[in-house]
């Protein structure tokens, strides 16, 4: 898989796996229609223009479809940090290394490119899949916000925030180019 830089050119292909009610589940939007998806992705667009984001596509190398998307977010630079997140992948790509490869490579960037001290993440409380996901990719769990945010159905979801600091980054990075069988190019 690759990511690439978001467009609109890769509505149709988001269209193809994102409107998938199980995608949003735990999440605070719910995209149901191709017009959602124009929303989701417009905002995701404008927040780049702001400097608040960087969105992407993932795609398969193998079909070159678009299977999902993540982004940077909550970008501040002054301070060294990143969020990544916004992250989805269509049905069929769960459950395979796919995930565990775009966070590999926002890591990577975010630490050895943007010289990030801090890359977080942040989920649903009651998201044990993707709970559990963090961790596996060597992400530390730091805390509960409670009441963080009111969801699609008016639910107050409680947030757990799990992060990557600089320090940990090596062994972090080892760790995953070991799942991955990675042979990173320099």
């Amino acid at each position: 898989m690759r990511l690439e830089p978001l467009s609109s050119e890769h509505l149709d292909g988001l269209c193809e796996f994102g409107l998938d009610p199980e995608l949003w589940r735990w999440t605070t939007t719910r995209l149901r229609t191709r017009e959602d998806m124009i929303d989701y992705v417009e905002t995701a667009l404008q927040s780049e223009q702001e400097g608040t984001a960087r969105p992407f596509a993932t795609i398969s190398v193998k079909s070159g479809q678009v299977i999902g998307c993540t982004r940077f977010g909550n970008i501040d630079l002054h301070n060294r940090r990143v969020e990544i997140g916004w992250t989805w992948v269509g049905v069929p790509w769960h459950r395979t290394a796919v995930n565990t490869e775009a966070k590999y490579l926002m890591l990577r960037h975010a630490f050895e490119v943007l010289g990030c001290i801090r890359v977080e993440f942040k989920t649903d409380s009651i998201n044990e899949r993707s709970r559990r996901a963090l961790l596996r990719i060597g992400a530390k769990e730091e805390g509960t916000l409670r009441n963080h945010m009111i969801v699609h159905d008016g639910r107050y979801r409680h947030s757990v925030y799990f992060s990557v600091i600089d320090s940990e980054w090596p062994e972090v990075k080892s760790n995953l180019e070991a799942k991955l069988s990675y042979k990173p190019t320099r």
